[in-house]
């Protein structure tokens, strides 16, 4: 009973917390430990006890499974070299460098020493994306540092088996090389048995609860094999095993899971993400009271370990800063937006700055084997980096990324790109779909096929033209269907009520709207986030040249006074403008009622059309279905 009611106020502890942060705008994770610290003082709590077995085992696994299935392998692999340079590299410079200034400080040996600078190396990116994505970084240093955080925690555990092995005995280099091999391939292989083992499988199975209850066991699956794996007395990664197998079943669930399966997942591992990283923070801040008082028997003063602290933290983050930004040409190469040099200093400033430590590192401190002598401060130690980074890098990360004027993607622009796939792809839909109809089927069902694979491009080209006081089509048609669907689900609870219906009729009933409605929830979340400000940079969606667009010239002068006539003539809504780059021509794109720009191409033929809109440069080509 008493286990259960502790799991029960730390779960509601954060459900509250977490919920006053986002009401206040502050950090969650930060909050959490700040609470638990203060909690932790309170004679009457009893403090749950943080082994290293539950983070390794209970918590580590699925949290490392939950940002791997949604990272995107292409991204992953565009950026692999400064993914690799921050997480296997810097850990191991940071490990080395916080060891030689244990060693010169404690008197312990230096592998002692070198466990507590791999404790303290691998920096927890979940609290840093957190803030990054709040406050709106460049989505490449977003996915830098996700990556980071997947890989560098199987640095950091391998290196601490190194140390641990050395303070046990006699350890070469050789051997410690083979280890880091054995570790990363081993643990590489049983990630990739586990994925090709599962896709199969799931591939067979079409009910959501099955495929997600799979799911679930992926991380366990990987992550334990991977540990077991004995080559030599050297031990595989379960951590490279989890990111291998999640990265890769992440890539291919569009292909191996239904749609429903895939929604089902995403809902399950976000609300064990929540949990669990509001757990582990809080926890983190639980530990403070335990840890400081079994520092009052060191034979060290309060000064000395005061000073030791202060000078691990302030290693912890000069050896980031430096690192990152002494080697910035090499771990950025060039600005993958423009194409052009290395990227702008304030990019490596930030990733330099965003080095936050978390549960790995309060885990693995725990790893220490007892009877090594300060024991208890080293793990101190450990508290004081973790807490100290969340605390200053924090709190003061987002006024760093203001005061360098960093914008995170622009919806817009975003927009631009979901347009173009969208059009591609719905083009092909429906050229498909003038092959596939037969004789039998009916007009009027292929002609509502046909309008609802064009409404989707039509909605997102919407998106694109300044903001008005007028709703757009797509906007009126939300609102309107949002009304009656609320109409409709009052009608069915009314007969629910009757008891003429059997459930399961009325809650698959119920099922249908709660699903219509959640898309257009999303959609309109969506709009909002559109930024009125920002000029819409032109993305490179379809591969391949198009030399209509090559060919086009950048600007014409309107041949009329700049707006869409037909409209005028026809008394329908102008959404977005477009100007034809052979007459001057200007008409609304398809977003718009009238669809006037097709319908000049299609009376034309000419090819090319720019954006008429302020701020927006980009081209489209009717032909190839090219924007440049």
């Amino acid at each position: 009973m008493t286990i259960a009611l502790s799991i029960l106020a730390l779960v509601a502890t954060v459900l509250a917390v977490t919920a006053l942060a986002h009401r206040i705008r502050f950090s969650a994770p930060l909050l959490l430990m700040l609470v638990g610290i203060g909690v932790s003082f309170l004679p009457f709590v009893d403090i749950p006890e943080l082994s290293s077995e539950v983070v390794l085992l209970g918590f580590l696994p699925p949290l490392l499974y939950a940002a791997a299935i949604r990272t995107s392998v292409i991204d992953f692999r565009a950026n692999r070299r400064s993914i690799a340079q921050l997480s296997v590299l810097l850990v191991v410079v940071t490990a080395l460098g916080v060891g030689l200034i244990t060693w010169l400080i404690l008197p312990v040996s230096f592998p002692v020493a070198f466990a507590l600078g791999a404790v303290v190396a691998p920096p927890d990116a979940i609290a840093a994306t957190t803030i990054a994505r709040r406050i709106g970084l460049p989505r490449r240093l977003v996915t830098i540092l996700e990556g980071e955080s997947l890989v560098n925690d199987a640095t950091a555990i391998t290196c601490l088996r190194v140390a641990i092995a050395a303070i046990a005995g006699t350890l070469t280099a050789t051997q410690a090389t083979v280890g880091f091999l054995i570790a990363a391939l081993g643990g590489f292989a049983v990630g990739l048995v586990v994925a090709l083992i599962a896709i199969p499988i799931r591939m067979r199975i079409t009910q959501p609860v099955f495929d997600t209850a799979i799911s679930i066991l992926m991380p366990f699956a990987a992550y334990l094999p991977a540990e077991e794996l004995n080559i030599g007395g050297l031990h595989g990664s379960g951590v490279i095993a989890v990111v291998t197998a999640g990265l890769i079943l992440g890539h291919k669930s569009p292909v191996i899971q239904s749609g429903q399966s895939r929604l089902s997942e995403r809902v399950n591992w976000a609300t064990i993400e929540f949990l669990l990283v509001g757990t582990v923070f809080l926890i983190i801040g639980l530990q403070a009271r335990g840890i400081i008082e079994a520092n009052s028997e060191s034979e060290l003063s309060g000064w000395q370990i005061a000073g030791f602290c202060g000078a691990v933290l302030a290693g912890v983050i000069g050896i980031r800063l430096l690192w990152v930004l002494g080697t910035r040409p090499i771990l950025f190469r060039r600005d993958k937006d423009t194409g052009t040099g290395p990227v702008p200093w304030s990019y490596a400033l930030v990733v330099g700055w965003a080095g936050l430590r978390g549960v790995v590192t309060l885990a693995a401190a725990f790893l220490i084997p007892e009877g090594v002598p300060l024991r208890e401060t080293l793990i101190f130690a450990a508290m004081v980096v973790t807490a100290g980074t969340l605390l200053l890098q924090g709190l003061t990360l987002p006024l760093l990324v203001r005061a360098l004027k960093l914008r995170g993607p622009d919806p817009r622009s975003d927009a631009l790109q979901a347009a173009t796939v969208l059009q591609t792809s719905s083009n092909a839909a429906i050229a498909y779909l003038d092959d596939i109809v037969g004789p039998d089927d009916a007009p009027r069902t292929v002609e509502v096929l046909r309008a609802r694979i064009t409404s989707r491009p039509e909605a997102m080209w919407e998106k694109l033209g300044r903001p008005g006081d007028t709703e757009t089509p797509a906007e009126q048609y939300r609102r309107l269907r949002l009304q009656t669907l609320d109409l409709e689900r009052n009608e069915v609870l009314k007969i629910r009520s009757s008891g003429t219906v059997d459930h399961d009729i009325i809650e698959q009933v119920l099922g249908s709207f709660d699903i219509e409605e959640s898309m257009l929830t999303v959609a309109t979340e969506q709009s909002d986030g559109l930024s009125e400000d920002a000029p819409v940079t032109t993305p490179t969606v379809a591969a391949g040249p198009c030399g209509h667009i090559e060919h086009s010239p950048a600007i014409i002068d309107p041949s009329g006074p700049g707006i869409c006539q037909d409209c005028l003539r026809e008394g329908t809504r102008t959404v977005h403008l477009r100007i034809c780059l052979s007459c001057g021509n200007v008409g609304c794109c398809n977003s718009s009622v009238g669809r006037h720009a097709e319908r000049h191409f299609m009376q034309s033929t000419h090819p090319v059309v720019r954006s008429f809109e302020p701020g927006e440069s980009w081209r489209w080509c009717y032909v190839d279905e090219r924007i440049g």
